[in-house]
């Protein structure tokens, strides 16, 4: 049981150091640059809602597109399921897919 608890007590230990601030506002890697530089297309999802997505290539970013009251926009003027803008733009790294 001991042997237990300090295998657990390790697993929380090490999951506390993983939790170090980050900069989010920033691409990192190969071609790392300022988020705004990037160029960001819009995705909606199966309810609807649209997000704000981007793909460098390598990486991804998506978070949800609101209105200027904090509400999620949702509505159906666009394709559900469908991403659609210059989200691929902004990097020089080909995406395979």
């Amino acid at each position: 049981m001991k042997l237990i608890k300090g295998i657990a007590l390790l697993a929380a230990l090490g999951g506390l150091a993983a939790c170090e601030a980050t900069d989010k506002t920033r691409d990192r890697g190969i071609d790392a640059k300022d988020l705004s530089q990037l160029k960001a297309g819009i995705w909606v999802d199966p309810t609807g809602c649209q997000h704000w997505i981007i793909d460098d290539g390598l990486e991804g970013y998506l978070s949800q597109r609101m209105d200027r009251n904090g509400k999620p926009v949702c509505d159906d003027s666009l394709p559900k399921g469908v991403a659609t803008g210059p989200f691929k733009k902004g990097s020089n790294i080909v995406d395979a897919i």
